[in-house]
């Protein structure tokens, strides 16, 4: 059995269940998220009970102003950083991700999410196929990888091609466009076929155009069943989402 396989069953199996699990179809929820973040001797508020369900192959967009707390409310989703204690939780097909052992939520960050940035963090020193398949390789003993590395490079090089960039392969990020570099994030992103794509500012480093064809590539794999959250200052590139939702001192409204 392969190492994606193997991950697909313990997240199926292991995790425990939400004690308040969200209304049936919900793959991603925020139940009642607080954070606060310590700025030299103030505090600041930036989550004030923010709740949000994300329901299985939909689109949604977390509309609000710079500085609103957007960022933060997907990374809480994300499991890239965590709420305040006892202030709320973040729930994946129907398990409290704090719940989680720290195998667990590594698997979950790796496995059933994939994360894009407004900017691209991709790896100077690797070339665009280097950084597409590296979180394949996250969990991998040296046998593991060698054990299933034509289909990993395969899979990275089969969702470069199909993003117009199968002539990009050994070229390193300094040596494309931004609206290129931004497609290899995108299908670092995906090279693990995960369940939900969290999207933070994807077009905010772009111009218009540019923009507007990457929003074209979400849309085709969110058509193709890909769940997709993304959280953006402006209000045009949010109502490509299926639905909209503002963030506003600190909580989902609408």
């Amino acid at each position: 059995m392969s190492d994606v396989a193997t991950d697909q069953r313990e997240r199926s199996g292991d995790a425990t269940r939400s004690r308040g699990r969200p209304a049936s179809g919900t793959l991603l929820s925020a139940v009642n998220l607080h954070k606060t973040y310590r700025l030299g001797r103030v505090d600041v508020p930036v989550l004030k009970g923010a709740s949000l369900e994300v329901r299985q192959g939909e689109w949604v967009a977390v509309h609000g102003a710079s500085g609103s707390g957007k960022s933060t409310l997907l990374h809480l989703m994300g499991d890239l950083d965590r709420p305040d204690e006892s202030g709320g939780e973040v729930c994946f097909d129907g398990r409290t991700i704090n719940a989680m052992t720290r195998g667990q939520r590594n698997r979950y960050r790796n496995r059933s999410i994939g994360f894009v940035f407004q900017f691209y963090h991709l790896l100077p020193e690797l070339n665009v196929l280097e950084n597409t398949f590296l979180p394949a390789l996250v969990g991998l003993t040296r046998f593991g990888y060698y054990a299933h590395r034509a289909e990993i490079r395969g899979r990275a090089a089969e969702l470069l091609a199909a993003f117009g960039l199968d002539h990009r392969l050994a070229h390193r990020p300094r040596e494309l466009s931004g609206g290129e570099r931004q497609r290899v994030a995108i299908a670092r992103a995906l090279v693990n076929r995960p369940q939900v794509l969290l999207a933070d500012e994807p077009t905010g480093n772009l111009d218009e155009k540019t923009g507007a064809e990457i929003l074209d590539l979400l849309a085709e794999q969110h058509k193709n069943g890909l769940t997709i959250v993304m959280v953006t200052h402006d209000r045009a590139i949010a109502d490509r989402a299926d639905r909209v939702v503002e963030l506003h001192d600190g909580k989902v409204v609408g």
